[in-house]
């Protein structure tokens, strides 16, 4: 049984997000109760590829088909290193009401039932406060109502960040870091895994193994960007 406590803060923390933040866009700051003003939205269509591909470099791939909307460049690059590193928090809000205007990939995500973000370390999460896949994942599902799962897929290992590491080494330093627990519970479910950048692929494949125990009808990931 997971500790209670913890799992209050969480929700607490969740809870002060959307409250002590006000409905600003993301991009330039002006208050829009959109968290994106039409402008800037015009400026992130210029940046919209939407892609999808099942490309995994040097491994056997375990998810089904890896499905994007931006390249990592630009001003998506921006806001991601804002959100993850800047705590800026309340940029989920941004990225979600402007991925939800995409039709393709509405239709994409809505084919899933079931959303599992990349689990963060506990560390991590002291130290950041949420996790910025999760927050993305919950208004996706609150939005779409689709179900979310954070309770069956962990990372249980404090490792070196992906980000700092060569392409080869990310593959060997991910290996063995998530457990998943009441794997019965996700059989036959269609589950869309959602990260916030693709580089090698190295995290969301390591998580498809490792959520592929619990035989599932299919297992997509989707990333806002790709690098």
């Amino acid at each position: 049984m997971r500790n209670f406590k913890e799992i209050g803060e969480k929700f607490l923390n969740y809870k002060i997000l959307n409250l002590i933040y006000p409905p600003v866009c993301g991009i330039c700051g002006k208050l829009n109760e959109n968290f994106l003003c039409e402008k800037c939205k015009k400026a992130l269509e210029t940046e919209a590829v939407f892609g999808v591909d099942n490309i995994i470099e040097n491994n056997i791939k375990y998810f089904d088909e890896h499905i994007y909307i931006f390249q990592y460049e630009g001003i998506i690059r921006r806001l991601i290193l804002k959100y993850k590193f800047k705590e800026e928090a309340y940029l989920y809000k941004t990225f979600v009401n402007f991925l939800l205007k995409n039709k393709k990939l509405f239709e994409k995500i809505k084919k899933y039932d079931t959303i599992i973000p990349v689990p963060i370390s506990k560390k991590r999460y002291k130290i950041r406060g949420y996790n910025q896949s999760e927050l993305i994942g919950k208004e996706l599902a609150k939005k779409l109502k689709i179900n979310i799962e954070t309770e069956y897929l962990f990372k249980v290992k404090n490792i070196i960040e992906q980000s700092k590491l060569s392409k080869e080494e990310r593959t060997k330093n991910i290996q063995g870091v998530y457990k998943l627990i009441n794997k019965e519970k996700l059989e036959n479910k269609k589950i869309l895994l959602i990260d916030d950048v693709y580089t090698t692929g190295s995290t969301v494949n390591e998580c498809s193994k490792i959520l592929r125990k619990a035989n599932p009808k299919k297992i997509g990931v989707f990333t806002l960007a790709k690098d």
